[in-house]
């Protein structure tokens, strides 16, 4: 996914709330920071695969695939936090403690965008809205919080914690709103707002896999895959403008979409164009 601006991310940091990541030959020297919120080990892996490939998505440099498999944003600097375990689940305490993590090490890292490829429904009210609490308190000091609608619509009602935040960057899958592959979370939320913000296609996304030798690359869906295609484009622009604020971004994200034709509930603003926002930001 290159761009004819030359621009690749370097030198922002992307904090990837995951399940951990692999050493993968795409992220070069560019893990600064790794941290297990689970285990406590402290050299980067996982076990699951799903963090690796959100990582490749937004940050791979794709020379491990002689550049057929690059991620948005090549140059930026991944600070892995793994927050899920080998099946994908996790706790929302821990999510809680790797967002604290953050806004005390933002600056150590040079961290401006937060993406979280992970949603969870509402069962204990109080946790889930510290969740919300959370990733509102570091986008009201200036972080670009970007998250999954989820894997659970097309239902109303449907999106996941934290994307149905009033004011986190929500990404749905453009090609996962209807039909027998209608999985994409949508609004509205219980607040009655106005959910995903964007969309952005998240079916049979090619990205990095973990394990030494054999298949470097595999293929996942979902809105997991949509979220750090929005995180990668946002490193982009703060190489180019790195005086850009959040809700800055927000609007120049809105500005970039095409209408699909769907309610505003189910494909936001519409599909995102990185040319188009490329083109606003340069």
């Amino acid at each position: 996914m290159n761009n004819k601006y030359g621009l690749t991310g370097r030198g922002v940091g992307i904090a990837m709330l995951d399940t951990g990541i692999f050493p993968h030959i795409d992220f070069d020297n560019r893990i600064i920071c790794f941290r297990d919120f689970l285990y406590g080990r402290k050299q980067p892996y996982d076990d699951n695969g799903h963090g690796t490939h959100t990582a490749g998505i937004a940050a791979g440099s794709g020379i491990g695939s002689n550049g057929q498999y690059p991620g948005v944003a090549p140059g930026s600097q991944l600070i892995a936090l793994k927050v899920l375990d080998r099946k994908g689940n996790g706790q929302k305490r821990d999510v809680l403690r790797a967002l604290e993590w953050i806004r005390q090490n933002r600056r150590r890292y040079r961290i401006r965008i937060i993406n979280i490829s992970v949603g969870t429904t509402e069962k204990e009210p109080a946790l889930h809205e510290a969740l919300i609490e959370g990733v509102e308190k570091l986008w009201d000091e200036g972080l670009c919080v970007v998250t999954a609608a989820g894997n659970l619509g097309p239902a109303p009602g449907s999106v996941t914690a934290p994307g149905s935040s009033r004011k986190v960057i929500t990404v749905g899958s453009s090609d996962m709103l209807v039909s027998n592959q209608g999985i994409s979370g949508r609004g509205p939320t219980r607040d009655c707002v106005c959910k995903p913000d964007l969309v952005v296609p998240g079916m049979d996304i090619i990205s990095c896999a973990p394990g030494r030798g054999g298949n470097r690359y595999v293929t996942k869906s979902g809105t997991s895959m949509s979220t750090p295609v929005i995180s990668g484009a946002i490193a982009l622009a703060l190489e180019r403008d790195p005086l850009l604020t959040n809700v800055e971004l927000k609007m120049l994200l809105k500005e970039s979409t095409r209408d699909l034709g769907y309610e505003h509930n189910l494909q936001g603003w519409g599909e995102f164009s990185l040319d188009t926002f490329l083109q606003k930001v340069v």
